[in-house]
């Protein structure tokens, strides 16, 4: 079934998305980062759109595909990702499963250490826009396209 194209019905709300990105770009940010977090919020999500586009952007920005692969067990490859990129992995799953508990002391103080507030606002904020485009994604059916068929 064809569900509605957002960007045609409500062009404004993906506008002010992609807004949000390029401010987030500008934080000053490593590109990796913002791609795991967009990685790891879309597996979460179940977004096969989201991970296919954002898996391809963070190979293109140096990502090695081996770290892709095992993303999903971030936990069990800990020697493979750095403290920061635990800590985003961390406030990014957080984030994406709020219902849980929220962003716990333990990670948001140690994102605030590592980053200091005003990264730290960007990162939430990095977590909180991929995990709109998932809704998007998700919830109007849109696919990747398969070119290998």
């Amino acid at each position: 079934m064809n569900r509605l194209k957002m960007n045609e019905t409500f062009p404004e709300s993906y506008k002010l998305l992609w807004e949000i990105d390029s401010l987030i770009k500008k934080a000053g940010i490593p590109q990796l980062y913002l791609e795991l977090i967009k990685l790891r919020a879309s597996q979460l999500n179940g977004c096969a759109y989201c991970l296919n586009v954002h898996s391809n952007d963070a190979i293109k920005h140096g990502e090695d595909s081996k770290r892709i692969y095992v993303l999903s067990a971030w936990r069990e490859a800990k020697d493979w990702f750095n403290e920061e990129e635990q800590v985003i992995l961390q406030l990014t799953e957080e984030i994406t499963q709020i219902g849980n508990h929220g962003i716990s002391d333990e990670v948001y103080n140690r994102s605030i250490e590592l980053f200091g507030e005003q990264k730290t606002g960007y990162l939430i904020m990095a977590a909180i826009n991929i995990n709109s485009w998932n809704r998007l994604g998700v919830g109007l059916n849109m696919h990747p396209v398969n070119n290998n068929s």
